[in-house]
């Protein structure tokens, strides 16, 4: 007879799971959580990679009256390197330029085959905002909004999730979502005047908004030739980008910058998936649930696999295991606290839809 031995049966039978050396029991917990991130990683590149025609980092235009002008930026020009770090994606010079804060700017590029670096002051633009989301471009937008964000003027002055804006500055808005972010951003009122409707009441508020400074060089960009070589390049790198934003947004959470109101669950999950247009948006959506289970299961919280591992490293560095009942009572408590957040984020992905 085969006696098969899981992970939280501790025996000292050979070939069971517990008597397994830490390096190999730790390998066997990561397998689980690696394969869905190696799986939707895979998947994801295999999308970008099929779609291609991607945003090039050589010139297309130089805008007039902008940074790139004035320091002598060509069309043609292709950038290597902004303040000696190395740009691959657009999104690379995007992020690069708004590190600058405005100060004066080293761009290396490549011009007739030759490497010049050319000193560029960042055009300052400003914007205002007052920190709350309505959606992203791809959802069926409306004025409602989605959530807001934590410490932002809208929420210091009461406006709420589930707030449906009516009007900015005396100007109807309603369904209008662009309307109300272009609204916001041109504002020249020192504080911005928003009517809400909530639970069918009209509601008024006066919000004095943040300003974002966004910083740009003033240049188009052309697109890439849609080749293979292209496609396998830009797809590798939009693939670690993306792999990076997952991290970000995971510290992002751990910080505070991200509420648990803005968690999605089954529900929500299930609501986003149903919306999905076609078999590519589909995958991809699969492909992110995928990585997101992976890294999620990862993280150092018991029961989760991350958590086993966490307890493995204990048990190497104390060259003994922790009392089977002590483990057992970790693991309960982290399962707890485990369902009653899912308790709560469903609850809210079901308020999110009705």
């Amino acid at each position: 007879m085969l006696i098969c031995y899981g992970e939280e049966e501790r025996s000292n039978e050979s070939g069971s799971f517990s008597t397994a050396s830490i390096p190999k029991r730790i390998a066997v917990v990561l397998a689980g959580g690696l394969v869905n991130i190696i799986f939707g990683l895979l998947v994801y590149f295999a999308l970008v990679s099929f779609n291609g025609n991607y945003i090039s980092t050589t010139i297309d235009s130089v805008v007039s009256n902008y940074g790139a002008e004035q320091a002598g930026i060509e069309v043609g020009d292709k950038i290597l390197k902004i303040n000696n770090k190395t740009v691959r994606l657009k999104s690379d010079i995007d992020e690069a330029m708004q590190n600058t804060n405005g100060n004066e700017t080293t761009i290396t590029v490549s011009r007739n085959n030759n490497i010049q670096e050319i000193k560029l002051i960042p055009t300052i633009e400003e914007t205002k905002n007052i920190g709350i989301y309505l959606g992203a471009g791809d959802e069926d937008l409306t004025s409602e909004i989605k959530s807001i964000y934590p410490n932002s003027p809208a929420q210091e002055e009461g406006l709420q999730q589930g707030d449906i804006i009516t009007k900015v500055n005396g100007t109807d808005c309603k369904n209008e979502p662009y309307k109300v972010v272009e609204l916001i951003s041109a504002s020249k009122n020192e504080k911005i005047q928003i009517e809400v409707e909530r639970n069918s009441e009209i509601k008024n508020f006066e919000i004095l908004p943040q300003i974002q400074k966004s910083y740009k060089m003033g240049v188009t960009f052309a697109v890439a030739q849609n080749n293979f070589i292209n496609n396998i390049y830009y797809g590798f790198w939009d693939t670690l980008d993306f792999s990076v934003s997952i991290i970000d947004n995971l510290k992002m959470l751990f910080s505070g910058q991200v509420t648990t109101d803005q968690l999605m669950g089954p529900v929500g999950i299930s609501e986003v998936v149903s919306k999905t247009q076609g078999i590519i948006e589909f995958v991809y959506m699969l492909a992110l649930i995928s990585l997101s289970l992976g890294v999620t299961n990862l993280l150092p919280f018991p029961p989760l696999d991350g958590g086993k591992i966490v307890i493995l490293l204990i048990e190497w560095i104390r060259r003994k295991p922790l009392k089977e009942n002590v483990e057992i009572g970790i693991q309960m408590a982290g399962f707890c606290m485990l369902i009653g957040l899912s308790i709560y984020v469903t609850y809210n992905d079901i308020l999110r839809i009705f």
